[in-house]
């Protein structure tokens, strides 16, 4: 029986070193992603006009949100620009709110969204709804629970103009309101600066495109030579397929952060955090059912297996060499988890560090949150959403047809 354990444990071994080289790579990643990206604010300025700036604002269910987002866009320095708040059939008091707002500013346009249509993601609808009613040459697309700061159009514009880009997105410093997203997303994150990092999207030869859906502008007629919001209708993550659409099409995109400039809410509870994670994976499990699972057990393994493994190999040191090895190498892995997640929180979140301290934690969230999804990909109730719940297999299957 020794012997079986001992193979056993070195074959644990072998994948954790494995483990550790990708976290190496990881970490170096993620530090010359943060050392070299470019900033909103940080662009050689060419003279130019000021085309009209469309903020195209769809908000639903977000009575706590919307008034802020509303004050901040209203106070901009920018003066060439108006505000399309679409009420997307809210059950709250998100509608009375803005129309209360547009009362007293001219700027700010009151949509309420038609009925959504099947096969629609509620977002997309209202996006599309809001577009319909835009008269700039230049379109901004925000969400409800974001933060400008008052020069952050000027400085989009001037960017996108200077530049001569097609479509300019900002990465914003992402507010964690609660215990269970502080825990969680900079874990999460130590894969989305790498895999969608503003170097990869603004690299021509990398085929990554990708919108932060909390700020993106974009030029109208490249919108609508993408199909617009209805060209990605049926997509949870809109955001991100939109901007691969972009740079698929041949068009100039660019990502800078912001995170001085912009806030934006990632999730607000536990529940928005679950649902939060299974949209990131059905998606993919439609893609392709092989590709997603791959992802899962690649995920499992670099995230979570460090963990139990360092707790077996503890309780066991004494017995065999093989335990001792084990301790050793899960230690390490674990150990460079810890600190790709306490860099993300410390460089770009900016959260205390005591909650690294529960990063295994976050760890199995995040397994568990991207088993759901893998799970109940086919259900009838895949993914809820600001009061919305989706079957994503009848989407996919009218994309089929």
């Amino acid at each position: 029986m020794g012997i079986y354990i001992d193979v056993f444990n070195y074959v644990l071994v072998v994948i954790l070193a494995g483990v550790s080289v990708a976290w190496i790579m990881l970490i170096r990643s993620m530090w010359i992603t943060f050392r070299d990206s470019p900033f909103l604010d940080q662009f050689k300025t060419r003279s130019h006009a000021r085309p009209k700036v469309s903020i195209i604002l769809p908000a639903r269910n977000e009575e706590k949100f919307i008034e802020r987002c509303l004050c901040s866009l209203i106070n901009q320095d920018y003066d060439n620009y108006e505000i399309i708040a679409i009420d997307d059939r809210s059950d709250d008091k998100t509608g009375s709110i803005i129309k209360k707002i547009a009362e007293k500013n001219y700027k700010v346009k009151y949509v309420l969204a038609g009925p959504k249509p099947d096969r629609w993601m509620g977002k997309n609808w209202a996006c599309v709804e809001g577009y319909k009613r835009s008269t700039g040459e230049l379109l901004l697309f925000t969400d409800a629970d974001t933060y400008h700061s008052n020069n952050s159009i000027t400085l989009a514009v001037s960017h996108l103009i200077s530049e001569e880009l097609d479509a300019l997105t900002a990465i914003p410093k992402m507010l964690c309101l609660d215990k269970w997203t502080k825990i969680t997303l900079p874990v999460l994150s130590t894969f989305l600066h790498t895999r969608f990092s503003a170097l990869r999207v603004n690299d021509p030869s990398k085929k990554t495109g990708y919108f932060f859906g909390s700020f993106f502008i974009i030029k109208r007629d490249t919108y609508h030579s993408v199909g617009t919001h209805e060209g990605v209708k049926s997509e949870i993550v809109e955001d991100g397929a939109l901007g691969k659409k972009v740079k698929e099409a041949g068009f100039k995109l660019k990502m800078v952060r912001a995170e001085h400039i912009v806030e934006a809410v990632w999730a607000r509870d536990w529940l928005t955090l679950w649902h939060a994670l299974k949209r990131l994976m059905v998606p993919l499990y439609f893609q392709s059912r092989t590709v997603a699972l791959g992802i899962f057990v690649a995920v499992l393994f670099l995230l979570f297996i460090p963990f139990p493994a360092l707790a077996y190999s503890a309780f066991f040191s004494s017995n065999a060499l093989s335990f001792e090895i084990l301790f050793v190498s899960s230690l390490i892995s674990s150990t460079l988890i810890y600190l790709a997640s306490i860099l993300d929180a410390r460089k770009s979140l900016l959260l205390p560090i005591k909650y690294q301290i529960f990063t295994f934690l976050g760890s199995a969230i995040i397994i568990f949150g991207f088993a759901s999804g893998i799970i109940h990909a086919k259900s009838d109730k895949a993914v809820s959403w600001r009061g919305r719940t989706y079957s994503i297999a009848d989407t996919q299957d009218a994309i089929s047809i």
